[in-house]
């Protein structure tokens, strides 16, 4: 290749940088709209388009803030000829805010198909964080937070179900869950058959008016179930003889570094093993001089 037709590709490189646009994931209130960030007003001002979950719904948001944009549906079941569309408007130099109904996209939500083709496409994603119901529902739960999965909505396929609740039954991690009102107390009733004496909690309407932590046993969640209305969470406390029966698997080096990996300092983790293995910290200590 010749020196001057190097330029002129690096040339060409450098300009479609430059007109490329930028995808912005912008987190939006669950509830309280004193909850949107300063930096997401000042992003959804900045750019050229709003791809919305419900332009409706998001129309009110910004009249609320007082800002003015266009907006293109962007739902579940228009994902992927909405997302072309898209994918060829951030070619031109377009900056487009990606929102979602409530909280954060691509959490249960739309956002993971064109988030992956812009990727796919060198196109910039830009994440705006802000509003998430699941960890703020995890953080006042009361709950370990230490390790968590979340799982979002059971399967409605009876087989998929089943081996979802199994799945949740030998979990040795915190595990958290959405949940319509009216399927409630059927994920309830699922759950009592599984769970045995495990702490649930079920937090609903966070950040707004009803905003609701009920820790009961499953059986008064259960009894109260018709009764709970609203966007709902249920966070379930994890399978702790599993977890006992795991660690105890484990060498002691092993051992060591699983509680390293959570911050321990040296002295926490002997005393830590030493409990998980009843035997003296000494014996352990001795281990690691």
């Amino acid at each position: 290749m010749k020196r001057g037709e190097n330029h002129i590709k690096i040339y060409d490189k450098i300009m479609q940088n430059e007109v490329q646009g930028e995808l912005y994931i912008v987190a939006t209130p669950i509830g309280n709209l004193e909850d949107i960030t300063l930096r997401a007003i000042k992003i959804l001002k900045q750019i050229d388009l709003v791809a919305a979950e419900d332009t409706r719904h998001t129309l009110k948001l910004l009249n609320h803030l007082e800002i003015s944009k266009p907006l293109i549906s962007y739902h579940r079941h228009n994902e992927e000829v909405k997302s072309d569309i898209l994918i060829e408007e951030l070619k031109k130099g377009k900056k487009i805010a990606l929102v979602s109904d409530a909280g954060t996209p691509g959490i249960c939500d739309p956002g993971e198909e064109i988030i992956k083709r812009c990727i796919e496409n060198d196109i910039n994603v830009i994440p705006i964080p802000g509003a998430c119901a699941m960890i703020n529902a995890l953080i006042c739960s009361g709950i370990d937070t230490k390790e968590f999965t979340f799982l979002g909505f059971l399967p409605l396929n009876k087989k998929n179900r089943k081996l979802k609740l199994e799945e949740i039954k030998n979990m040795n991690k915190t595990i958290i869950l959405y949940e319509a009102p009216h399927k409630l107390l059927k994920t309830l009733q699922d759950l009592k058959e599984i769970l045995k004496q495990r702490k649930v909690v079920i937090a609903r309407e966070i950040t707004k008016i009803h905003e609701e932590f009920i820790r009961k046993d499953l059986n008064e969640l259960i009894e109260m179930a018709k009764d709970i209305k609203g966007e709902i969470i249920i966070i379930i406390e994890a399978n702790k003889e599993e977890k006992e029966k795991d660690i105890n698997k484990l060498s002691l080096e092993e051992h060591y570094e699983f509680y390293q990996n959570k911050g321990l300092d040296k002295k926490e983790i002997i005393k830590k093993i030493a409990k998980d293995r009843n035997v003296n910290k000494n014996e352990i200590y001795k281990q690691f001089i």
